[in-house]
């Protein structure tokens, strides 16, 4: 299963490994075990540090557990970890080996003082982009506490399992038999669940923050290229965001990043963070701005308080809070959501293997959803609200050619109908005929692309129409002090490289401003 070129990248990271670890399976007779068995067996073959033994222990099969030798240390996977989840089994096997997680040791520290016992499973498939954080989250702070139990389980390969809990996106996490959370979350995201007294103590310490120079609102590519050129003026630079990498963390393929033939969003994401570190910014990570309160005089700090009660402070502030899946808005949509209803078909396609889903939308990223879904699920019935579809021509083109697509025009979404558990069919209005109909299904994945993050500023700043953030050539808002980028703002065009270009004339235009305003005594 391994060519030459990954057998000498991973013997050269199991040199890492320090402590003895073996690879402890349950099998079956089924081809799936057998390509489990021929994995672990060639990943022992790179190490004498470690050993494989089949113990059939586990009622899942194919599964496997990382066990450390002769401690309670261990990380169990259910399935075969290929794909987004294979990175999650190399590091797995590092930190159960003793090869430190990247985390702090503070973070680290909280872990360990974790008391309880806590049995985690996550379901996942291995085309999700966002199911690695939590996975490997979840197998750090099982090494890290031994109290502390991790199973990741291929959705994909345990469909009666799916069913009977529901399973209807991924990741999704449950705690001791019991649903947890669903979608991506990171370490100290789950930690802050489990310490009820995480967030006071995070709450209390952005509190204490001096005043930035520069805040930016908003951790995506906009703000990250805004922190960047802020920093690299020498000035006091802070970000404040709810997850680094905003949207981006939900793309897939990237293909028109300029210099990047091909790249995928996590990974853009990654290496964005670790430049905005690589200078001297601080970093205010899973905190949400609910308001901004400007200066009230020329040079004055503006404050931005945030949903946990904390407020920062700042000369000037650059918003890229950027935007996010639109939604229906129609009956049954929020009810049923991870339930049928999502917005991911490279995560959750897998879920819906055989079964009959809808695609809501004619554009580019509906037309490229229904094409990817068609060949995992029974059948995809696009929805497009307009009389024609807005994709390109080649996309339209490789759609009709598929045989288990089905095209609805002119046909208004008027309701997600359900049993109670999961989606059961979707109702929609002819707008030529005026005709209600029925489709009947199991999956619903919206496309119809997004809204700005920008209800927190009604009331302060000049908002368009549409909520986005009205700015000039230079990123200025109506408030002096004020500059915006990305996503959230009136730019026409939402790409990824338009926002990194915005997000460096907004931190320019905010040191400008600096520059030329007087500092009150």
């Amino acid at each position: 299963m391994l060519d030459d070129a990954i057998r000498a990248q991973l013997r050269e990271h199991f040199t890492k490994i320090s402590q003895p670890v073996e690879l402890v399976s349950s099998l079956d007779d089924g081809d799936r075990s057998r390509e489990l068995a021929e994995l672990l067996d060639g990943l022992a073959e790179l190490s004498d540090r470690i050993t494989v033994r089949r113990a059939d222990d586990d009622q899942r099969r194919p599964s496997f557990a990382i066990e450390r030798v002769g401690t309670d240390v261990s990380v169990r996977f259910a399935g075969i970890p290929g794909g987004h989840e294979f990175t999650s089994l190399v590091l797995a096997i590092l930190q159960v080996g003793g090869h430190p997680g990247a985390v702090s040791d503070e973070v680290a520290q909280q872990v360990r003082d974790l008391d309880g016992d806590h049995v985690f499973e996550t379901y996942m498939s291995l085309s999700c982009q966002n199911c690695p954080d939590v996975v490997q989250a979840l197998n750090l702070m099982s090494v890290l506490n031994p109290r502390i139990r991790h199973t990741a389980i291929d959705g994909a390969l345990f469909q009666d399992e799916v069913e009977e809990r529901g399973v209807k996106s991924v990741p999704m996490v449950f705690l001791n038999g019991e649903f947890f959370e669903s979608g991506r979350m990171d370490l100290e995201e789950i930690l802050g669940r489990l310490d009820t007294g995480a967030a006071a103590r995070a709450a209390a310490a952005v509190d204490a923050e001096e005043p930035f120079d520069v805040l930016v609102v908003g951790g995506g590519p906009a703000g990250a290229s805004a922190a960047i050129y802020a920093a690299r003026k020498g000035i006091r630079t802070g970000v404040v965001t709810e997850r680094f990498g905003g949207q981006v963390l939900d793309t897939m393929g990237i293909e028109n990043f300029i210099s990047v033939s091909y790249t995928e969003g996590p990974k853009l994401v990654a290496a964005l963070e670790q430049h905005v570190h690589d200078y001297d910014v601080t970093v205010v990570n899973r905190q949400q701005a609910t308001r901004l309160v400007p200066a009230g005089s020329p040079g004055g700090l503006h404050t931005v308080e945030l949903a946990s009660g904390a407020s920062l402070r700042s000369r000037t502030v650059v918003l890229s809070t950027g935007a996010r899946w639109r939604t229906l808005g129609v009956p049954g949509e929020a009810e049923y959501r991870n339930k049928g209803v999502t917005f991911c078909p490279h995560c959750d396609g897998p879920l819906f293997k055989n079964k009959r889903v809808a695609v809501i939308g004619g554009g580019n990223s509906g037309i490229e959803a229904a094409i990817d879904l068609a060949g995992v699920v029974g059948h995809v019935t696009v929805l497009e609200f307009d009389h024609q579809l807005r994709a390109d021509e080649v996309l339209q083109a490789k759609l009709r050619s598929l045989s288990n697509v089905d095209i609805v025009l002119g046909a208004a979404t008027t309701e997600v109908v359900g049993d109670g558990d999961q989606v059961t069919a979707l109702c929609y209005q002819d707008r030529e005929s005026g005709e209600d109909r029925t489709v009947e299904l199991e999956g619903v994945f919206v496309q119809i692309g997004l809204l700005p993050n920008t209800e927190w500023l009604e009331g302060t700043v000049e908002l368009s129409p549409r909520g986005e953030v009205v700015i000039d050539d230079r990123g200025h808002t109506s408030v002096p002090g004020v500059v915006a980028a990305g996503d959230c703002t009136t730019v026409p065009y939402k790409q990824i490289v338009i926002s990194m270009g915005a997000g460096a004339t907004a931190a320019l235009t905010a040191f400008d401003h600096l520059i030329r305003t007087p500092v009150p005594v």
